[in-house]
């Protein structure tokens, strides 16, 4: 089993509204797993070492992610929402809906780049995780289909626009993982990545037919 897991560990305050201090608390968390992963890569982020490096008891940290693989789902997570916030303050400057996106995605991706062993924990995980994850996977998901849609400037996409924007979500994913295993250049997965942007454009309902 990939995950360091506690198996009692079935109350999470992340399902519940956070007091200030708790919010807190997370944060030092998700700051630690993102410290020991860009160090050491997925199995440098040991729960004990975790809980350790933000000052929390291991019984704590347990109660806000149950599992290694819950807390490093989380992590992206945070990271997306960072990303998110930096494109907003610069956004993209593509003409098109499909170049903003691509330009996105690529920046998003080099950030990634620049931590390559906390890329590499965080897909793992990603990889890694079962139905008990899926709340901190789906979180990822919204995060990530926020951001794309902020570069479409599209605010009530079509469900063939949401479709779309799903197999863009996938053909990222892919990506960061063949690049991972040094299956893919960078300008191999710049090209996928402006390829699988085009499905924009051709889901535009103001596209002549």
């Amino acid at each position: 089993m990939p995950a360091e897991a506690k198996p009692d560990a079935t109350a999470r305050t992340s399902s519940s509204p956070l007091t200030e201090r708790q919010e807190a608390r997370r944060r030092r968390i998700l700051h630690a797993s993102a410290q020991l992963a860009s160090r050491g890569g997925f199995d440098a982020v040991q729960m004990r070492e975790v809980a350790e490096s933000s000052q929390v008891a291991l019984g704590t940290l347990y109660r806000y992610f149950p599992s290694k693989i819950h807390l490093l789902v989380a992590t992206m997570q945070d990271q997306l929402e960072h990303m998110h916030g930096t494109l907003r303050k610069k956004p993209p400057q593509g003409e098109t809906a499909a170049e903003r996106v691509a330009e996105t995605l690529m920046r998003a991706f080099r950030a990634l780049q620049r931590e390559p062993h906390l890329a590499d924990a965080m897909v793992r995980a990603l990889t890694f995780a079962d139905r008990s994850v899926s709340p901190e996977v789906d979180q990822v998901s919204r995060q990530t289909t926020v951001i794309i849609l902020d570069a479409m400037g599209q605010a009530d996409p079509t469900p063939e626009q949401l479709s779309a924007v799903r197999v863009i979500e996938h053909t990222w994913h892919s990506a960061l993982i063949t690049w991972l295993s040094g299956r893919a250049s960078i300008a191999q997965v710049k090209i996928d990545i402006e390829t699988v942007c085009r499905l924009i454009d051709l889901t535009d309902p103001r596209r002549e037919t």
